[in-house]
């Protein structure tokens, strides 16, 4: 099976309509062709099912989240992006079932007074563990509302002491073909990387999740720690964080890098700038597949507003 990288995509090879409505053959044929390229069997759904286990310590309840309609849990654990474990919406928690997670490591490096490595539990026990209740907008016009529990970005970055040249945080996944099998394709280019300009990662939003429904966060969620900035489209939420990297120079993103015309830097939650296959102005709140709401700037988040002040938005997509 030859799969080509975003960047080498032609526009008259985007996938017809006709064809994209056809979908789920094509998945039955992706999951024929995996097994034989030797991914392993693709388990059923009723073999999936992983346990849930309660956060320990004290979960306060943070002032920064909606009043709106909580996602069921089912809807959040069930519907992922997460290329490391399939292309597909169904396949990372199945594809993630036994994704081990313990011990881990999370190093911070760069332009920062103390840089470390850290086992997970030593990196958050310092902190106080928020519930946040975020919409999420994915760049595919679907959102969800869901209760993160995590800690603030920008206590982390208070606590490292960054120097006065970094100007961004580079954030790198873990890459670990044994453990991720999409790692074995080129579908992109491994590790998934993000990052954001100093002052993002600084605002009071942005946010390490552990959780999510006070629970440890569920592999096809993320785990054991991802980044969560909710005026951003959700590609911007790197998940499986194993390095945290303070830098001067903006960092690349992977999706930018596979397809700088669709993906900028940025990612912002922005109706007025349209995906150049659909349009952005509308969404759907899941599990609605079908009624569509407006799209709000910054996913509703109009306290980052100032982050941007005197930039073109259309431009820095």
């Amino acid at each position: 099976m030859v799969i080509k990288k975003a960047r080498d995509i032609r526009s008259s090879e985007i996938t017809p309509k006709d064809v994209y409505v056809r979908r789920r053959e094509f998945l039955q044929a992706s999951a024929a062709a995996m097994l034989a390229a030797g991914f392993g069997a693709l388990p059923g759904i009723a073999e999936a099912q992983q346990p849930r286990t309660k956060l320990k310590g004290p979960i306060k309840k943070s002032p920064f989240s909606t009043t709106e309609k909580v996602n069921l849990y089912e809807h959040v654990t069930s519907y992922n992006n997460f290329y490391e474990f399939g292309t597909a919406k169904d396949e990372p928690k199945v594809l993630a079932r036994n994704f081990k997670t313990t011990p881990w490591t999370l190093e911070v490096e760069g332009e920062v007074a103390k840089p470390a490595k850290y086992g997970l539990e030593d990196f958050i026990k310092p902190f106080a563990l928020e519930e946040r209740i975020y919409r999420m907008r994915c760049v595919e016009a679907w959102s969800m509302v869901i209760p993160w529990v995590g800690i603030p970005l920008k206590d982390v970055v208070e606590k490292v002491q960054p120097t006065g040249k970094a100007q961004f945080v580079e954030f790198i996944t873990l890459q670990d073909v044994g453990r991720m099998p999409y790692q074995r394709s080129n579908v992109l280019d491994w590790p998934y990387v993000e990052g954001l300009r100093l002052d993002e990662a600084k605002h009071p939003l942005a946010l390490l999740a552990v959780g999510i429904y006070d629970e440890v966060l569920p592999p096809q969620n993320g785990a054991p720690i991802r980044l969560v900035v909710p005026w951003k489209y959700g590609f911007k939420g790197g998940k499986s964080i194993v390095k945290m990297r303070f830098v001067e120079k903006q960092p690349r993103n992977t999706w930018n890098v596979m397809a700088p015309h669709e993906y900028g830097f940025y990612a912002n939650v922005n109706p007025n700038v349209d995906h150049p296959r659909w349009s952005q102005a509308r969404e759907r709140r899941l599990p609605d597949l079908l009624a569509t709401t407006k799209t709000q700037m910054f996913n509703g988040y109009s306290e980052v507003a100032s982050l941007y002040n005197g930039m073109d938005l259309r431009k820095n997509y």
